[in-house]
């Protein structure tokens, strides 16, 4: 081999590498004096680097130099503790290193033969997730049940394997085969949903006409169960064949709950899949006074999603998606060519998760959130979830006191979501100052046709300072010129 091949040696790797983590460490200590959300102009990023490779080694300490000098200027800090816009992304530590361990060991897991502990491991943390949330048994990996669990990338992934799932359950066995046929597949999600359920119709050649927006109640913005009914029932009047209904626990503009278990009973004797739609909300029921709202109706479902990437401390990605039963998972995406035949997986006694989801390839995501759930503990991401809901409790009593805005909704957990009452232009530009200023990142939502801004607490290094200092800058720029 080559002198010049760029390998590091051992201990160039182990001083690189204690370099990388102090670059991190100064990186979340510079946070708080950094802009929230990104100030650079469209271009200027690829303007700064070269526009061809270098044809010689450069050091990695080159690369830590450009990280600061170029990179982080272009970085919206999803970390920061005044990032309160969309859902939090939440990294950790933890996470951190157990993702650092999972690129270090490189172990690609599709089929339990190429790494078993790749497979068993994600097996018995996806159940301890389960067991946390209080999900119903039949969603647990057990020798006598079905059921269990995988982690997926995203919830939209997660989404389309469940429809993929519903689809060959529904056509008797023979999409995967046949394709979709002469059928009038149709999907089902409130008019809150998220666009992955469209998306996901759109990849599976559904087709996003043939998703039925529900109607959903004016003050709660939870999904008109009634209006299901009527909707249910005018397709299969006109030919329609209902395969996938979506439910959503914590939608991503209002935080609204859909009432799964209603939604279930509404679909007795349709025979459509009732998937539920938890990617933000279902990690709060790790806390036992919100896990009731949130699981209410789950032992009806056929899959349930909920991302620990999302407000668990689980640096992305990191997605959980469980199903009562596997076999229409299996049945919809198992595919085995010559080469990846074993003697494991004709044995019947091992799970090969690539039959779990659209990719084979797989990395060893559980080692994040096994670090995750073993350092901290329950307790610990109990407090996690209840610091989250506590400050945005201050958040909702600051814009109750203040009668230049008002709540749009009931405060979902640890989302709020207001506006300024002096109308829709008003609380845009409110929120686009503040963004503009640096010092934190809202995003916004439309609630009946209205602007509103939305305020997501979850991470881990906010504090009820960045809570104030957030409201100082809103409300300052509401004293402005109108």
């Amino acid at each position: 081999m080559s002198d010049n091949a760029g390998h590091m040696s051992p201990e160039e790797f182990r001083r690189q590498g204690y370099a990388t983590i102090d670059w991190i460490a100064d990186y979340w200590a510079s946070l708080d004096d950094l802009p929230v959300l990104s100030q650079v102009a469209p271009g200027d990023v690829r303007r700064a680097l070269p526009a061809s490779p270098p044809e010689q080694a450069e050091g990695f300490d080159a690369l830590l130099a450009d990280l600061d000098e170029v990179v982080v200027p272009g970085l919206t800090h999803w970390q920061h503790p005044r990032y309160f816009a969309y859902f939090p992304a939440n990294s950790s530590p933890a996470a951190i290193l157990g993702d650092l361990l999972s690129s270090g060991i490189g172990a690609q897991g599709m089929i339990w033969a190429t790494s078993p502990a790749v497979t068993e491991v994600e097996q018995v943390v996806v159940d301890w997730l389960a067991q946390a949330l209080g999900l119903p048994e039949q969603f647990q990996h057990r020798a006598e049940g079905p059921g269990g669990g995988v982690i997926q990338d995203t919830a939209s992934t997660a989404t389309f394997t469940a429809l993929l799932a519903a689809l060959q359950s529904a056509g008797a066995g023979t999409v995967r085969e046949a394709g979709l046929g002469d059928a009038r597949w149709t999907v089902y999600g409130s008019s809150q949903a998220h666009s992955s359920l469209v998306k996901a119709a759109m990849m599976a050649g559904i087709g996003a006409g043939n998703v039925r927006m529900v109607e959903v109640d004016p003050v709660t913005q939870a999904m008109d169960v009634a209006h299901l009914e009527r909707l249910l029932a005018d397709d299969i009047d006109d030919g329609c064949r209902p395969v996938f209904v979506q439910a959503c626990v914590g939608t991503t503009s209002t935080g609204a709950i859909d009432d799964v278990q209603a939604i279930a009973e509404a679909l007795d004797g349709v025979g459509a899949w009732l998937h539920v739609d938890a990617a933000w909300a279902g990690v709060a029921a790790v806390c036992p006074e919100h896990r009731e709202v949130l699981t209410r109706g789950l032992h009806l479902a056929q899959s349930f999603v909920t991302n620990p990437h999302k407000w668990l401390l689980t640096t992305f990605d990191c997605s959980v998606l469980w199903v009562p039963d596997r076999e229409a998972v299996v049945d919809a995406l198992s595919l085995t060519p010559e080469y990846l035949r074993n003697a494991a997986s004709e044995s019947g006694e091992v799970v090969d998760y690539r039959d779990w989801h659209p990719q084979l390839g797989r990395r060893f995501r559980s080692l994040k959130l096994w670090a995750v759930l073993r350092t901290y503990g329950l307790e610990g991401l109990r407090a996690h979830i209840r610091d989250g809901v506590e400050l945005a409790r201050r958040v909702e009593d600051l814009v109750a006191e203040d009668d230049r805005f008002e709540l749009v909704t009931a405060r979902s957990l640890s989302l709020v979501v207001f506006r300024a009452v002096a109308g829709d232009e008003e609380t845009m530009a409110i929120m686009d100052r503040v963004n503009a200023s640096g010092v934190a990142y809202l995003s916004h939502t439309r609630v009946e046709g209205r602007a509103a801004i939305r305020w997501a607490v979850g991470s881990w290094r906010t504090t009820a300072a960045d809570i104030d200092r957030t409201w100082a800058a809103l409300t300052e720029v509401a004293a402005g010129p109108r």
